[in-house]
């Protein structure tokens, strides 16, 4: 590939300045030749047309639109499509892949700030910290000075469903803590299982046995409604349920009706749908800490994800391979 090889930015332009404030926009433009008044928000639209066709290097980020056969054909010199954002399910497509051009994406990068809200959500919830919000809340009544039984976190289990890029970085960040973590995945061995440090369970017994339990798993086909009616019966009187990654992923209306039973808590940082409609009876239960699909990536945490795409474009122009490249095989079964 050329020194300082032609590249287009293509995402949602409002975001741009955010992951690519000047400091990280000026250390990509001296690897590759990119135009930040350029932003591809629709392959066929004005200019971005005659600028494709000179493209070797693609900067993807939240709102690329889909790489299709049409756009390939506009692209002939192509080599990279660098992902400033985590999955590229919203716009990759076979044809991509198929061509033989590197794909690159931030999903590493950005699974720490999820990880990092994790825990915290589990460390309150093993207080009991949201329920006791609402109670105070409504009640205006301190409760009274004494042990509160039934809440901590020593010796908690909790469960992970899903050894992702996040679910393993959920793991390192739960050793330093007095906390019995343990996996559910289907594609981890029990081998690999012990070398996370964790025992490998099948879903039910996990769910059988957790106080708290995080959901890290990709959502496809075969996990739409991983977490239903049948699952969240399993779950123990006090258990809370942590949702960071798709809403479709767990069945609302199963989990309405075990919250309204008031037997289980929930954190939801992804809702199916999402947003929210304004009249969902989860705005209202006292038992569930909603916030608006924030864990990921927000604020200052956005330019290490311009960080890490100026990162790959300097190794492609020093003539090596992206550091996180994403494979056509892993989307079947990843995020």
């Amino acid at each position: 590939m050329p020194e300082r090889p032609q590249a287009l930015f293509a995402m949602t332009a409002a975001n741009l300045p955010h992951v690519f404030p000047p400091e990280v926009l000026a250390r990509l433009r001296k690897a590759v030749d990119i135009d930040p008044d350029l932003v591809a928000e629709d392959f066929t639209a004005p200019g971005v047309r005659e600028a494709l066709a000179r493209t070797e290097i693609l900067v993807t980020g939240w709102g690329c639109p889909r790489i299709d056969t049409a756009v390939l054909d506009a692209a002939p010199a192509l080599r990279a499509v660098l992902h400033s954002a985590g999955s590229v399910k919203g716009f990759a497509t076979p044809e991509l892949f198929s061509r033989g051009i590197a794909v690159s994406s931030a999903a590493d990068v950005n699974a720490g700030p999820v990880a990092e809200y994790t825990l915290a959500m589990i460390l309150l919830a093993g207080k009991d910290v949201f329920v006791a919000r609402e109670t105070l809340r409504g009640s205006r009544a301190h409760p009274g000075w004494g042990i509160v039984p039934g809440i901590g976190n020593h010796g908690r289990r909790v469960g992970v469903v899903g050894a992702s890029r996040i679910g393993r970085r959920v793991l390192e960040l739960l050793r330093p803590f007095d906390l019995r973590p343990a996996l559910t995945d289907p594609y981890v061995s029990t081998a690999r299982a012990a070398e996370l440090g964790v025992p490998l369970l099948d879903l039910d017994d996990l769910l059988r046995s957790s106080d708290i339990v995080t959901i890290h798993a990709p959502e496809t086909p075969q996990t739409h409604h991983l977490i239903g009616r049948r699952e969240l019966s399993l779950m123990p009187d006090g258990a809370v349920l942590i949702n960071t990654a798709r809403g479709g992923l767990v069945d609302h209306d199963a989990l309405v009706g075990e919250l309204r039973t008031g037997r289980l808590s929930a954190i939801l940082d992804v809702t199916d749908p999402e947003p929210l409609p304004a009249d969902s009876p989860l705005h209202d239960l006292p038992n569930v800490f909603i916030t608006p699909h924030l864990a990921g990536s927000q604020g200052n945490e956005l330019s290490r994800l311009g960080t890490a795409v100026a990162e790959e474009a300097e190794r492609l122009v020093a003539g090596g391979g992206v550091r996180f490249p994403v494979e056509a095989a892993a989307l079947e079964h990843g995020a």
